[in-house]
Parts: C-alpha cells; structure tokens; sequence
C-alpha cells in the first residue's frame, strides 16, 4: 500500500521541516517544493537520515505557472497529494507611506496568490476523493498589524481570509482547511520551536475541528 503524500510548498529549515519531519514520521511521504535545488537537496537528505520518504522539486511560489508544472510533475509521478501545506512567505520591510506598488504586490503574490494557486491545483482530485487537508502557514501580523511590516500584514490577512472562505467552500466536500497563525519569531528551542509549531499543523490534520490554531504564549 502506498504512503499518503503531503506537499510542503516553500520548504526551508524553519517551520517547514518541523512539519515535513512530523508527518513523515507518521507515515507520509513528503515532498517539498522550492526555488532551490541546493536548499531541497540539503532537506531531503535530513528527512532520509531520519528514515523519511522525501524528494524536492523546483519551484517558484512567485510564479503560478510554475507552481502549475511543479503539482503536474507530482501528479504524474507521484500520485495526487493528500495533504497541502503552503509555507512560501514574502515580507517587504517598509511603512505603508513609503510602501511600494511593487513590493506590495510582490509579496501579496507569494503569500496569497501562490497559495490560493496551489491549492487549486489538488482541489479537484481531493473533491473527487472526498477527503483533503489544506494546511496554510500564518501570522498574528494578519490580527496585530505593524507599521513596518505593513505589506506583510496586508497578505497575511489576505491568507487568513483565503482560509475561512476556502473552509466554508470544501467542508460539504469533506476537505478540510485550516491556518496555524504564529505569534512570534521562529527559533529552534524557543516556544516558537519548529517541532512545537508541526504539533499545531498536525492537530489541524488530525482532528479537524477547527480551521485556525493561534500559536502563541498564553
């Protein structure tokens, strides 16, 4: 029997492999997808030492049509994934005054539409399937916005509100979607810890009862 796949879009050493190492470690063959090749194949040889399937694909969350090539190539020598974690970020640093057009958009376009892209790219099969989990890396910028990180905060909201809309869509299809909203900066060892941060991603997998973990000291 084949292992379920997961798909972590915008892997990196932060929260991502947090998630990559607790899902491979129950069972699911991961893939992760990246702009660099170096970067995946650094990963991908951590999660083997650690006796996790994984292979990297090449891809940019800038760019929809790569994204597009990227879930075909899955697709075609994978298998459909079961479950989407959608981690690419941009973060312009700059005050709303002084904020470019194209800073804005630019990271709008890597913090939403790439994840509204690649969602929309195993939607279909997960409806067809009647299960699905879609998963969205968040942040309290989208509650709390702050002046410097102003196109950050603009596209975080935007994803929070790509998760509620899609939820509400997909739950009768017996896909779920969910965010897990993180309060603070992510360091190994911290309370943000990247394996404390994979438990939440987890727990919206598993139990489904929620579409939003905020992740943060109570």
């Amino acid at each position: 029997m084949s292992k379920p796949i997961a798909v972590i879009v915008g892997a990196g050493p932060g929260v991502s492999a947090g998630v990559a190492r607790k899902f491979g470690k129950n069972g699911f063959q991961i893939i992760l997808l990246a702009r660099r090749q170096e970067s995946l194949d650094e990963q991908v040889a951590a999660l083997q030492k650690e006796h996790i399937e994984a292979v990297g694909i090449t891809a940019d969350a800038s760019l929809s049509e790569s994204l597009k090539l990227a879930f075909m190539t899955i697709k075609t020598e994978y298998g459909v994934p079961d479950v989407l974690i959608y981690n690419a970020g941009a973060n312009s640093i700059n005050d709303p005054s002084v904020l470019s057009e194209k800073e804005l958009l630019n990271d709008f376009t890597v913090n939403v539409v790439g994840a509204m892209v690649s969602a929309q790219q195993v939607i279909p099969e997960m409806i067809k399937k009647k299960a699905g989990t879609i998963l969205f890396t968040g942040g309290m910028l989208a509650l709390n916005p702050v002046v410097s990180r102003a196109s950050a905060a603009i596209s975080k909201a935007g994803l929070r509100n790509l998760t509620f809309t899609l939820a509400e869509e997909l739950a009768p299809h017996g896909i779920h979607v969910g965010t897990v909203t993180i309060g603070g900066v992510v360091k190994a060892g911290t309370f943000f810890d990247p394996d404390a941060i994979a438990e939440s991603f987890w727990n919206l997998h598993e139990k489904r009862d929620t579409n939003e973990i905020l992740f943060k000291p109570e």
